[in-house]
């Protein structure tokens, strides 16, 4: 088995769970040049928000798109977009990816702005 292999496995079971829950889910993706971050409902069919490091509003204010600084506005721009669209409570799916790094930097600026996790 390797790397991508166990990580998609990781998220599999991470959705599963979501999905019983029937929790509106906060979906996080990245590559080594930039950050994807969308918020679905809880089978995934829907998307009701989403934020990335390739918005023009991002991309004009960012010098580097992969790195943690980027990931913090991706978060940022995400809970905002989701405050107003009225969604205040998620589940965060980081699609088997490790907590630390990027994906940590983005659910802390997503906690700070005010959306519950």
């Amino acid at each position: 088995m390797n790397k991508r292999l166990s990580r998609v496995r990781r998220s599999k079971r991470t959705r599963l769970k979501i999905r019983d829950l029937e929790v509106i889910r906060l979906c996080v993706y990245k590559t080594p040049r930039h950050m994807y971050a969308q918020v679905t409902t809880s089978d995934g069919s829907k998307t009701l928000v989403c934020a990335s490091t390739l918005d023009k509003d991002l991309k004009k204010s960012l010098k580097h798109t992969g790195n943690i600084d980027a990931a913090k506005e991706v978060g940022k721009l995400l809970a905002k977009r989701a405050l107003e669209a009225g969604i205040n409570q998620v589940a965060f799916d980081r699609s088997g990816f490790a907590y630390h790094g990027r994906v940590k930097a983005l659910a802390d600026a997503a906690r700070e702005t005010g959306l519950k996790f």
